[in-house]
């Protein structure tokens, strides 16, 4: 399998789980900088431009799964920026691997709250809900949209700012506190992983997955 954004919180949990797991015989990390990880399944292709994946398509042939965790925060961010972050650069490499690789899974982290029928308010909702709408439509083997709501992060310094960290640190207490009563109200960085694994393998009933989904698919 392929995988985008290894280096990340949720990319390096779904690397983890990728390595443990013994389905998985061989992962294609793509990313901007080295994961510093040695393993015998874990290939890595290093690109200054994601975009730009001329010289290396032939090294994306023949996969049957590839899991987009690439993502930035809206934040301080006009809608055009944010959308050619998230949408032109998904949009733009999933075409590419649907090309290739006919009998493709493609699972895309998404998150909670996402607009689908891209009229919302929330800008970054409906940037991220005509993502997933042309996602869909590409001509994969299938295709599944991850919306989680608050993930626990196996390691925090896969955390992407200092400023993130601060906020995780703040309200992990109080989200774990919460899932005592209702146990979906987060999910796990592993868990994100061995979903991702579980919809290659066996599919899932529908293309969105909630947390409580991502969940009970990760058993």
């Amino acid at each position: 399998m392929i995988l985008f954004g290894a280096s990340g919180m949720v990319g390096g949990g779904v690397l983890r789980e990728c390595l443990l797991d013994p389905s998985v015989e061989q992962v294609l990390a793509v990313g901007r900088r080295p994961l510093g990880v040695s393993h015998p399944k874990l290939r890595e292709i290093q690109l200054a431009d994601l975009s730009e994946l001329t010289g290396v398509e032939g090294q994306l042939l023949g996969f049957d799964a590839a899991f987009w965790c690439l993502g930035v925060s809206s934040v301080g961010m006009s809608e055009e920026e944010y959308r050619r972050v998230t949408y032109d650069l998904t949009l733009g490499v999933a075409r590419r691997l649907a090309h290739g690789n006919p009998g493709l899974t493609f699972t895309y982290v998404s998150g909670a709250g996402t607009d689908s029928t891209e009229r919302g308010r929330a800008m970054w909702a409906r940037v991220k809900g005509r993502t997933e709408n042309d996602l869909l439509k590409l001509p994969f083997k299938a295709a599944f949209m991850f919306r989680p709501g608050f993930i626990r992060a196996r390691r925090r310094d896969h955390l992407p700012s200092v400023t993130f960290r601060v906020l995780y640190t703040v309200i992990l207490p109080f989200m774990l506190l919460a899932s005592l009563a209702s146990p979906n109200v987060l999910t796990s960085t592993d868990r994100v992983g061995r979903a991702m694994i579980h919809v290659v393998t066996r599919g899932a009933p529908r293309p969105w997955l909630s947390n409580r989904e991502i969940n009970d698919l990760a058993q």
